[in-house]
């Protein structure tokens, strides 16, 4: 899965945000604003990426376990396909 080329990423003031662009402005009003693990999973998954992957940069970045870091990619994730950021 990977992040849809309708959104874009900005750093507005010291915070990380994710934008519609192009048509996505149409079906999406607001932003989604991304703490640094956010940020590192956006970034990951805009190359493409599966879950498992997505969890191991977690792991590989952060002191947490394997169970939260699956529990933490499950809940953006969540939230990207709720706000319609993801292809699959």
């Amino acid at each position: 899965m990977k992040i849809k080329n309708d959104f874009t990423l900005r750093n507005i003031a010291g915070n990380w945000v994710a934008l519609p662009m192009g048509d996505a402005v149409v079906d999406f009003t607001g932003m989604i604003t991304l703490n640094e693990s956010a940020l590192l999973l956006w970034r990951t998954l805009e190359g493409g990426a599966t879950e498992e992957e997505l969890v191991a940069a977690l792991l590989d970045s952060y002191d947490v376990t394997a169970e939260q870091a699956k529990a933490d990619v499950d809940a953006f994730l969540l939230k990207l396909r709720q706000a319609g950021c993801l292809e699959v």
